[in-house]
């Protein structure tokens, strides 16, 4: 018996015990429902497969090896996450165990440990071939993060017939951690790549993905730093003073002003197979990152997601700011009340709740007001009524979206009564 295998059974072990004698089937498993869960969260018909893809960006600026008299280049690896609708083999179980780990490379105080935990997927699944190819759904983490960050959203997704794509973002993962200016020029130039790469792949013979996903018809989501690399993607050039930032925290390296609003290279990089963005605590605008000339450039629907307390991202000077800055996008503004930084994650792994582990392992996934679970079932409602609407042209999907416009006795659509309390929808359309 492998190692894999092992790992296998004692998670299921922990799950059935920790079910008091119920079987791994009715186990709660990241993404699952809560009673109050709102009405969208509940999962597609499609069962859901997936495969891990390693990608490689030649000939890419190797900026943390940055020599001012020729910038060095390297092949840059990306492994990435495929969610997708699948057709199950008679032997095959919709459960998966994702490989993990907590801790930050290179920092002594939060040393790498690693764990797993369940997903409702199967690995290698057979794809299910539609008529036309699935809209697809490209998702960026934080740094640090992971490309299994959010398995609670992404196979939601893909349970109803999207093909999604979680990065893993090299020098930005809890594994290879580096300087912080390899996050902030390849952000972008990351999910620019994985969009080329898979529409590549699903136009070619020799992929799983082929025929599978309509790189025309594509949503970005990006959460935290993720969230500065889509909302760049989306048309939101960087200002100036993040240009002038990097080249004073690289070795004067001016890479990023390919990234700067207004370039001639940066305009005639805005992909219009980008029909919407989801930006989840988009990191930036308190420092600079952003001016209102770069967040008019977003002139697709927009979804921004934020809690009220965030003090990385900041909110009213913070995301409130880029919400209200994105004036040519049909945008919504979702808040949780009270809520911090950490309202995109999986919830805490047992792992996190040991004594003695550093405060952030277990702050990384958890809110100190909300339930991370809850969290993740308004999420999956909201994206899950945004994506249909811009990817599907659901037009029945907006009173979804109508928030405290559309509220009755019974409160908002979609929601329990006396759920929907603790959150604000705001809504503004292009000027």
């Amino acid at each position: 018996m492998n190692l894999r295998n092992l790992c296998f059974i004692l998670l299921i072990s922990w799950s059935s015990s920790f079910t008091f004698g119920q079987s791994t089937e009715n186990a709660f498993i990241y993404g699952d429902l809560l009673p109050d869960a709102p009405e969208l969260a509940a999962r597609g018909d499609f069962s859901v497969g997936v495969q891990t893809v390693d990608l490689l960006h030649k000939d890419q600026i190797d900026i943390l090896n940055y020599n001012p008299e020729q910038d060095s280049l390297y092949d840059r690896e990306l492994k990435v996450e495929v969610w997708y609708p699948a057709q199950l083999a008679e032997e095959q179980e919709e459960l998966v165990v994702y490989d993990e780990v907590m801790g930050n490379a290179n920092s002594p105080d939060r040393p790498i440990i690693p764990f797993t935990f369940l997903g409702r997927a199967a690995r290698d699944a057979e794809p299910v071939q539609a008529d036309a190819p699935y809209p697809l759904v490209i998702v960026s983490h934080g740094y640090t993060g992971s490309r299994l960050l959010f398995t609670y959203l992404t196979e939601n997704l893909a349970s109803k017939g999207y093909v999604v794509v979680s990065i893993d973002h090299t020098e930005s993962t809890f594994r290879d951690a580096n300087k912080f200016t390899s996050t902030l020029l390849n952000r972008s130039l990351d999910v620019l790549f994985v969009l080329n790469e898979v529409a590549r792949l699903s136009e070619g013979n020799e992929s799983f993905l082929s025929g599978l996903a309509d790189a025309n018809n594509t949503a970005l989501i990006g959460y935290s730093m993720g969230g500065y690399g889509v909302i760049n993607v989306a048309g939101a050039g960087y200002s100036p003073g993040a240009g002038e930032f990097f080249r004073t925290n690289s070795g004067g390296s001016r890479a990023l002003e390919q990234r700067l609003a207004g370039t001639p290279e940066f305009e005639a990089s805005i992909d219009p197979r980008v029909k919407a963005v989801v930006a989840m605590a988009p990191w930036g605008m308190e420092r600079g990152v952003w001016n209102n000339e770069g967040l008019a450039g977003i002139k697709v629907p927009s979804l921004f997601i934020a809690g009220s307390e965030d003090d990385i991202s900041g909110y009213e000077q913070g995301i409130k700011a880029i919400y209200e800055g994105a004036v040519n996008s049909d945008r919504y503004l979702l808040t949780y009340l009270r809520a911090r930084h950490n309202i995109a994650p999986n919830p805490p792994p047992p792992e996190a709740l040991q004594p003695g582990l550093h405060l952030d392992e277990y702050l990384r996934y958890a809110d100190s007001v909300w339930d991370q679970r809850r969290i993740n079932n308004v999420n999956q409602h909201f994206i899950t009524a945004f994506l249909e609407i811009h990817l599907r042209n659901r037009g029945d999907y907006r009173a979804y979206l109508d928030g405290d416009e559309n509220a009755d006795e019974a409160g908002w659509k979609g929601f329990k009564p006396r759920t929907w309390v603790g959150l604000e929808l705001s809504h503004d359309l292009p000027q």
